[in-house]
């Protein structure tokens, strides 16, 4: 067991803010330590701090005695058998590779496959065994979640949780953190804050400092009050003593009517306690400024629903896909009424996107919206799809390379509400100086954010979301579940993150292996 030290961490990118400055703080290296904290904020840039890619002020001090390995290892020949990418990353056995796939749920045969071949979570479960078989790595797992199903998210946390080493973890999905971490490191707006225990611990804790914090802020403003109403009376009676005797010196022609000394030193005992409250009063407004510093406001996003008359928008009857003669899935039937918040949910690879796809490829373009491609689907339908051909349908795809070019133009394309879309946009928190890049050169998370706030900018009957969580940080996640609950439009989503299907669906549709 050892102590990772960091001293007087302060760091910038050239240009920009400090996203640190003078933090310090021991971390355990024994630790399951989750990393959190809004996007942007620079959780990759400290992992990053941390394997000496990236270098502080001069009077910064990072003392790290593991060896750090950061994940997702690079892959420089993706068409390599599994186990020659295993063996050009890591110095470690193939037979422990091995050991840990079987931990993770991975049959030994996927090493012999090529590496492009494996699914999304199969790679990603690939280079965890990699990982943890080097004993000599400290491992720093930066969003191992993206490519997992909920049941790879929950194996994956198990196994983590499992681990008689120390690992640091970034993630957005509450329920894996909570289940992987016993401590949370949390960079928030000022500083770095470390909670003994999971995400959910780290959540309550905040809450508790958050409303000490506005409580602190209520009762400084009400001193305050008083203090301006005290010292006002205060200076105003001094005022009118002076006034008495000298004369007011702003009214031609007055004067004074003469003092005792009892009245004048009264007067000036008046005004120097007025001037002690006034910088009393200032000592508490600058206590209140540091106040709140690290609490996260976050406006309610704008959901431009407008239900019509139907009142199913989409019947789907034994329905089941294939692609040759490999059906995706058993038969599926279900409906969509007005105003339902329908999951559907299953394993990776179990066709959701590809039904949402087949869906949509029944949809006259002129019901989606306009300049938005649908998803294609080449395969064979069997069954009835029926999808209300009048009701406006407004989408969130994992896929979306027609987004590009000025937010502007793209919002004229899209018959958008320009000023909707940028209010959206502010709110999920892209920086406003991000608004005059083109879509193409934004960050993988911001352009996201521009699929979601196009959507939820467009006035639609009925939203077909696929994954709308990827990429977005829990604040986010949160903004959109009350939002969702609080409009509650008719939508057909997938999503695996399972505290947010729990918090906005009303009914929940599964998509199952076909039975041999």
């Amino acid at each position: 067991m050892s102590n990772i030290t960091i001293s007087n961490l302060t760091f910038a990118y050239p240009g920009q803010d400090n996203l640190f400055t003078k933090q310090s703080l021991q971390l355990d290296s024994s630790w399951h330590l989750g990393l959190t904290g809004r996007n942007g904020r620079g959780k990759t840039t400290l992992l990053r701090l941390l394997q000496g890619q990236l270098h502080g002020s001069s009077d910064t001090r990072i003392e790290f005695p593991e060896v750090p390995t950061y994940f997702p290892q690079p892959v420089s020949d993706p068409e390599r058998d599994a186990w020659e990418v295993a063996s050009a990353i890591s110095n470690a056995e193939l037979w422990e590779v091995e050991r840990e796939l079987g931990a993770l749920g991975i049959a030994e045969d996927a090493l012999y496959r090529p590496y492009s071949s494996l699914s999304g979570g199969e790679q990603t479960k690939l280079l965890l065994a990699v990982l943890f078989a080097d004993h000599n790595a400290f491992p720093l797992i930066d969003e191992p979640t993206n490519h997992l199903d909920i049941a790879g998210r929950k194996q994956v946390a198990a196994y983590l949780a499992r681990q008689k080493r120390g690992y640091i973890v970034i993630a957005h999905d509450r329920d894996f953190l909570d289940a992987a971490t016993d401590h949370t490191l949390s960079i928030e707006k000022q500083q770095l804050v470390l909670t003994q225990g999971n995400f959910g611990a780290y959540e309550h804790a905040k809450a508790r400092r958050d409303q000490t914090e506005e409580d602190e802020q209520a009762k400084l403003r009400k001193d305050i009050a008083r203090l301006k109403s005290s010292a006002h009376d205060k200076k105003d009676w001094a005022l009118s003593r002076e006034n008495d005797i000298h004369g007011d010196p702003h009214v031609k022609g007055s004067g004074g009517t003469g003092h005792s000394g009892f009245v004048t030193a009264r007067a000036a005992r008046m005004m120097k306690k007025s001037k002690n409250l006034e910088h009393r009063m200032d000592k508490q407004i600058h206590t209140e400024e540091a106040l709140l510093q690290n609490v996260e406001h976050l406006d309610p996003l704008a959901l431009d629903y407008e239900p019509d008359y139907h009142e199913v928008l989409l019947r789907v009857a034994n329905v089941t896909l294939q692609f040759g003669n490999q059906p995706l899935f058993a038969p599926v039937s279900f409906t969509v009424k007005r105003g339902e918040r329908v999951a559907l949910v299953g394993p990776n690879g179990a066709g959701k996107s590809s039904l949402l796809a087949a869906i949509l490829r029944q949809a006259p373009a002129s019901s989606t919206v306009t300049g938005q491609d649908a998803p294609t689907f080449a395969g064979t339908i069997s069954g009835t799809i029926d999808l209300t051909a009048g009701a406006r349908r407004a989408l969130v795809r994992q896929f979306y390379p027609d987004n590009r070019g000025p937010l502007q133009r793209f919002a004229a394309a899209r018959k958008l509400n320009y000023q909707d879309l940028l209010n959206n946009l502010h709110k999920l928190g892209m920086p406003r100086s991000t608004f005059t890049v083109p879509i193409e050169q934004m960050s993988a998370g911001q352009q996201k954010k521009v699929e979601l706030a196009a959507s939820m900018a467009t006035s639609a009957a009925f939203y077909i979301w696929d994954e709308p969580l990827n990429y977005l940080d829990v604040f986010n996640q949160d903004q959109i579940a009350a939002v969702i609950k609080s409009v509650q439009p008719t939508m057909l989503i997938t999503e695996h993150d399972q505290h947010f299907i729990d918090a906005v669906a009303s009914k929940v549709v599964e998509l199952k292996p076909m039975q041999l």
